[in-house]
């Protein structure tokens, strides 16, 4: 169809066969000189393009100025969003109280120690001289009672200082800041962390006065050496409330803000005085006080009160909060914990300890020792956990596991009489071999056969062997454990010589079983707890445990135990007039050395020797430990009445402890046939050996 379209002339297609004449001609072009020239442009001048260059910069700088200005303001408004929903609520936020404070007193009411935060009474402004809230000011924060909250003026003076002496020399920090980080925040130094402080110090602002402000600061700021609060810390370091505190003295403390630890005068004396000057330079130079003033506090420093020793005590109070959070749990008013320690035992039992190993420590290769002392129903006296709590705080008399040594025997020997021997069976001493392990005696010397009297006091190793396998290692470990061992005990023929770890406390705890007639015991120390306002939050349940070892069983141990004190290894033991016994301990390579002695009056063991288990030079039981022993002990029964140890079922000085007999225990495995033991080991005892015997 579109051909025939074509044809009939209907429309007709352009060709492009050939190009067009596009080409000017004469006409078209303008005649020289002629009217329709065009007028020459004018060049523009070099003044005017750098005008608009520097006009266009300008704008460019103002408007990239404007979108940073504008991120700026939505990240510091992002920030502020998230610091914020970080915080608790504003409106929930409330003054916390201060952490609670532990007076620790012994048994006559005297004060021991004191625990959780030291903070005194809380003062008024008004109540303090003028000049102590104004050295805080002059010091820390001097346009306080300009700003609200931040000081943008002591942010940017802190920078340059800052800059200029290419450290940290200055805090920006506003005293409301500082009280605002004391109170909800942490110490970390975190950009979080300041700008938290920032906004909580402007919410303080608004919700106190100036003057309720720096109240708060000046009665809850540390001051070091465990002070919080001016007046606790006048008290501790001038022996003075802060009510009387000179201006030295408050120049002094408003030092130690900046670095209590570091700048206590206790710990650093010169450079507490030297940042004391600063402060009172500071005074001076706002007018505070006059030059006059300044020159006489610089003429006249304070004088530091005599601290408190770090003496041994320390050691039972951190033994008593371990104690007291087990028996309440979270602590959150001030408490008052009336003790079983005698404070004049207490040091006693510290000068004992140290005068001896001062004396002859470096001599006999000791450095340490542990002291326990308690009455025979199991109320702790005396505690010694080291010979020098500043320099350790390891209490070696509650954690420290050692190796008892023959100190253990007692154990061996009360498991042998209940199987039915006596003091006066009689057993070899003499060399025994158990698969391939031959114990010696400490004299390398054999004395044949001996009764068991004998061979306690005088701490014969084969005897306690011998027994040992012949009662079986496991019921000499039950003994142990019945008595107040809470130690792991091996089972194996060496637990005849001591060679399982226990502590100090424990053993004297087993040992004081022996001088009650037969109780368990279980030692303590906390007696009454007292609240703020004296009500009683805790006391002692006084109800005896019960009888674990028959009297007579024990009549037979203490007269044995005697004779160590009489003609055996502790025969240096010197209580005169005192119905004494005990037992000598000394462990492999002379590593540990103990001695465990007792009177129907107190009971105390003595350890001795070095923290990384280094051979003392060949110090045993019956040396140092009894020498230790002694000196306290005559200390601790001056003015007792003399007492005999326990001996009968009935009467006597268990059941003046505990007032009557009790139910008595289950009774032993039938008796093993007394006989005498020869060299060697046959058959019954290898049977033991292996856990196939009687027990």
């Amino acid at each position: 169809m579109a051909q025939g379209r074509g044809q009939s002339g209907g429309r007709k297609e352009p060709t492009f066969d050939t190009a067009p004449d596009v080409r000017v001609g004469a006409g078209d072009r303008s005649a020289p000189g002629g009217a329709n020239k065009p007028a020459p442009r004018k060049p523009k001048s070099k003044g005017r393009k750098k005008r608009g260059a520097r006009r266009s910069l300008i704008g460019r700088m103002t408007y990239w100025t404007l979108v940073a200005g504008l991120w700026i303001v939505i990240g510091g408004a992002g920030t502020v969003a998230y610091i914020g929903a970080h915080l608790p609520p504003i409106q929930s936020l409330e003054i916390p109280k201060r952490p609670p404070s532990i007076q620790i007193v012994d048994m006559d009411g005297l004060a021991l120690a004191r625990r959780g935060d030291l903070a005194g009474e809380v003062l008024a402004l008004k109540e303090l001289p003028p000049y102590v809230p104004k050295a805080f000011v002059a010091i820390e924060d001097r346009r306080f009672y300009e700003h609200y909250g931040i000081d943008p003026m002591g942010i940017a003076r802190a920078a340059v200082a800052n800059v200029l002496h290419r450290g940290v020399a200055q805090g920006g920090s506003t005293l409301t800041q500082q009280l605002a980080k004391n109170l909800f925040l942490t110490q970390e130094r975190t950009l979080t962390r300041k700008l938290q402080e920032a906004m909580l110090a402007v919410w303080l602002e608004r919700k106190f006065s100036k003057t309720q402000i720096l109240e708060l600061y000046l009665n809850r700021v540390y001051f070091g050496s465990g002070a919080y609060g001016i007046e606790q810390a006048s008290l501790r370091y001038f022996g003075k409330s802060a009510r009387q505190m000179s201006i030295a003295e408050a120049a002094m403390l408003a030092g130690l803000v900046k670095s209590p630890s570091r700048l206590a005068p206790t710990r650093n004396f010169d450079a507490a005085e030297k940042r004391a000057r600063m402060v009172l330079a500071s005074m001076t130079e706002l007018g505070f006080i006059s030059a006059a003033n300044q020159k006489v506090a610089l003429g006249k420093p304070p004088r530091i009160v005599a601290q408190a020793a770090n003496g041994a005590v320390n050691y039972v109070a951190d033994w008593i909060m371990d104690a007291l959070n087990d028996t309440l749990g979270h602590i959150d008013e001030d408490l008052t914990v009336e003790t079983s320690i005698d404070a004049r035992l207490q040091a006693s039992a510290e000068i004992s300890l140290a005068d001896e190993l001062t004396a002859k420590g470096n001599k006999f290769g000791v450095s340490q020792g542990a002291l326990v002392a308690m009455t025979p129903d199991g109320a702790v006296r005396a505690m010694v956990g080291g010979l020098d709590y500043a320099e350790s705080q390891f209490n070696r008399a509650v954690a420290a596991k050692r190796q008892p040594g023959s100190a253990f025997k007692p154990f061996v020997y009360l498991t042998a009489l209940e199987h039915g021997l006596t003091p006066d069976t009689v057993r070899v001493d003499g060399p025994v071999k158990i698969k391939g392990w031959q114990p010696e005696n400490y004299s390398h010397e054999y004395f044949g056969p001996v009764t068991l009297t004998k061979a306690l006091a005088m701490s014969l190793n084969t005897v306690s062997v011998r027994l040992t396998m012949e009662v079986s290692p496991m019921a000499v470990i039950r003994t142990a454990h019945r008595l107040g061992i809470s130690s792991k005990l091996e089972p194996n023929a060496s637990i005849a010589l001591g060679t399982s770890e226990v502590s100090p406390l424990e053993l004297v705890g087993a040992f004081a079983t022996f001088a009650n007639g037969g109780y368990a015991v279980m030692p303590h120390v906390i007696e009454r707890v007292l609240g703020a306002k004296g009500q009683q939050l805790y006391a002692r349940n006084p109800q005896p445990l019960g009888r674990v070892v028959e009297a007579r069983y024990v009549g037979m141990m203490n007269t044995m135990m005697q004779e160590t004190l009489t003609i055996g290894t502790a025969h240096k033991a010197a209580l005169p007039g005192w119905p004494a016994a005990g037992k000598t301990g000394t462990s492999q390579d002379f590593r540990d050395a103990w001695f465990i002695g007792y009177t129907a009056h107190l009971v105390t063991g003595v350890w001795l020797g070095n923290d990384d288990g280094k051979a003392t030079k060949k110090v045993t039981g019956g040396g140092l430990p009894v020498d230790v022993w002694s000196r306290f002990m005559r200390d601790g029964h001056q003015g007792v009445p003399v007492a005999s140890l326990p001996s009968a079922p009935s009467g006597g000085v268990f059941t003046t402890l505990f007032g009557g007999s009790q139910p008595a225990p289950q009774a032993p495995a039938p008796p093993v046939a007394a006989q005498q033991q020869t060299t060697g080991i046959d058959g019954w005892m290898l049977n033991n050996l292996f856990g196939r015997g009687r027990n």
